[in-house]
């Protein structure tokens, strides 16, 4: 079992951390989503689903600025059980809950950085009989290391490639609450 840091180690590194993107910032991100998705999907009553942990607080945004009939459901699946590099097996912990044979579905993330677990979500959806399935995040990591072949449909906010946390993302599992995107120093 690996050590929970102190709130003074935690309370360090956001202190010390760059602030990537603040609360205006990512409220204009939001709206521009919002108005993008209601585009889409707006005549249709899609499934959208929050991908946990990551996807809560961005959905919690989300969600009731989409004035169109949804259903909501969760999932969670993630590669990296805390640590900050991922594996490369995707791990279940809570299946999609709620049925989408037939439906449109949109994917509510907090980031696209490699996108692998993100492809392998939209993978199991497409399995499930989704007509269409969309993705949505708050974030897109600027870098050139990819899943081939796999794009998110909707994004928020461009960031640079450095370990981000707060809005949904973790720091080691922490500072998902941080109001703003943050990047650790030195990483």
């Amino acid at each position: 079992m690996t050590e929970v840091p102190s709130a003074a180690e935690l309370q360090v590194i956001l202190k010390e951390a760059d602030l990537l993107a603040g609360p205006e910032q990512i409220e204009a991100a939001l709206q521009r989503l919002t108005v993008e998705i209601r585009e889409r999907l707006a005549d249709q009553v899609p499934v959208v689903y929050c991908i946990m942990n990551g996807g809560l607080v961005m959905a919690g945004q989300l969600l009731p600025r989409l004035d169109f009939p949804l259903e909501v459901g969760y999932m969670h699946a993630t590669r990296y059980r805390g640590e900050t590099t991922g594996s490369s097996e995707l791990q279940w912990q809570a299946p999609p809950s709620v049925p989408m044979e037939g439906r449109s579905v949109l994917i509510l993330d907090d980031i696209f950085d490699e996108g692998y677990t993100l492809a392998a979500v939209v993978a199991a959806c497409r399995a499930q009989g989704a007509t269409e399935v969309m993705t949505a995040v708050l974030t897109n990591k600027i870098h050139d290391r990819k899943a081939p072949g796999f794009d998110v449909d909707f994004v928020g906010l461009e960031v640079e490639d450095r370990y981000v946390f707060g809005f949904g993302m973790d720091y080691r599992g922490f500072w998902r609450n941080a109001p703003g995107i943050y990047a650790v120093k030195g990483l």
